[in-house]
């Protein structure tokens, strides 16, 4: 009985006894009571990574059966230890987002950002009266004035104009609520040419895949416009092989005076907006652009040509050329180790130094290589005896093998019977 007492009072006793507050230690970490404690998953201020993932999380289901909010109240510790620990990749994405144009009142309807240039930033997006995804490129807020404005319609009207398979279609322009200027062009999915694996390809698919860049090119310079910026990443190889050449935004129309071509320093092209670009300014890329494109001098097709014999160097080597602009034609040769002589030919005089001992435009490269390709003499390289025999052979070589084999089995077989 008293046992009993004496336990019964001290159960009493515990029960009274007012439990002692701990002061939270902040240092300490924190082990989430949520879904994911078994998995020792820790609480958004001990694993600030997770933040915008909890976030987007509750974002998501805000519609849906739950609706915790892993941040905290605004005037909690919490909430402002997560406001601290955002990634700088976070709040690069929200810039982004909060400066996405407003197609409100369009046919559009943007879903993401595909690509961001100095000019105008591309977006994918959805037609939704024909339900079909399309690319739209919007002049950047800080580009917002009336040059650059004019520059990206000009680009537009120079795409409606050319219409060639290896240039994307325009299907639409305007202008949105804000001033911005926009066109509506075809959504292409593929790989851009440095993005390619061409060491994995023979050498007449490399071959061929250049030629096929040359067509829209060419078709480009027989109606007057430079692209002038060239280069791998403007060059797209689509699903089926089909290639486009894109970003035609600094495209020139060539007023260059036909009757002397081999004046390096022509008349400049004019803009497809007259003021579109200031006087003297560079247009190009390093290491795709001819010299006197570096310099700011008048320029003609022939500056698109030194950007191809670039690339078709890049196709066959893998690397760009690397030369002074005052290299002679061996040492330009030497650079060159892929290929006959006369593959070796046609890319010289392609990034030839001086204008007037470049191709006159991308067509006449075009038909070099094609003649190189069926067998034939190319321009580029003077042939003499040796060089006319060695490509005969080169061409024939099936039947001459077989007239050999002939020949020295008909000679066999009359030694054998010989009396």
């Amino acid at each position: 009985m008293c046992g009993e007492g004496t336990h019964g009072a001290l159960h009493a006793v515990r029960a009274v006894r007012p439990r002692a507050r701990r002061t939270p230690d902040l240092r300490r970490p924190r082990v989430s009571r949520g879904p994911h404690r078994a998995s020792g998953h820790q609480s958004s201020r001990v694993r600030p990574a997770t933040l915008p993932h909890a976030c987007a999380r509750t974002t998501a289901r805000r519609h849906g059966h739950r609706r915790r909010v892993p941040c905290g109240g605004p005037g909690s510790i919490r909430h402002r230890s997560a406001m601290t620990w955002l990634t700088d990749s976070t709040v690069r994405h929200l810039q982004r987002v909060a400066t996405w144009p407003d197609f409100s009142g369009t046919r559009y309807t943007v879903i993401e950002e595909l690509g961001r240039g100095g000019m105008g930033t591309v977006y994918r997006a959805v037609d939704e009266p024909l339900q079909r995804e399309v690319a739209i490129k919007v002049m950047n807020t800080a580009a917002a004035h009336a040059p650059l404005a004019a520059r990206l319609q000009a680009e537009a009207r120079v795409l409606a104009a050319l219409e060639h398979p290896g240039i994307v279609p325009i299907h639409d322009v305007g202008t949105l609520a804000d001033g911005r200027a926009f066109y509506v062009m075809k959504r292409v999915s593929g790989r851009t040419l440095d993005q390619l694996d061409l060491a994995a390809m023979s050498l007449s698919d490399r071959l061929g895949l250049f030629e096929r860049i040359l067509h829209p090119v060419a078709f480009a310079h027989a109606r007057g416009i430079i692209h002038r910026d060239l280069k791998p990443q403007n060059i797209m190889v689509g699903s089926y092989g089909e290639v486009l050449v894109l970003d035609w935004g600094v495209a020139k129309l060539s007023t260059a005076n036909a009757e002397d071509p081999g004046d390096a320093r022509t008349d400049g092209p004019a803009d497809v907006v007259p003021g579109a670009t200031e006087r003297g300014t560079v247009i190009g890329t390093p290491g795709f652009m001819a010299p006197e494109q570096a310099r700011a001098a008048g320029i003609d097709a022939r500056a698109d040509v030194y950007a191809l014999g670039v690339i078709l160097h890049v196709i066959l080597t893998g690397r760009e050329p690397v030369f002074d602009e005052r290299a002679d034609r061996r040492r330009r040769l030497a650079a060159f180790r892929n290929g006959s002589r006369r593959l070796r030919a046609i890319s010289v005089k392609a990034m030839a130094h001086e204008p007037r001992d470049r191709y006159s435009d991308a067509k006449e490269l075009a038909d070099d290589l094609t003649r190189y390709r069926a067998g034939g003499a190319v321009m580029a390289y003077p042939e003499g005896p040796l060089d006319r025999l060695e490509r005969f052979v080169t061409l024939y070589r099936t039947p001459i093998v077989l007239i050999v084999v002939y020949l020295v089995m008909r000679t066999l077989v009359a030694l054998w019977f010989a009396p």
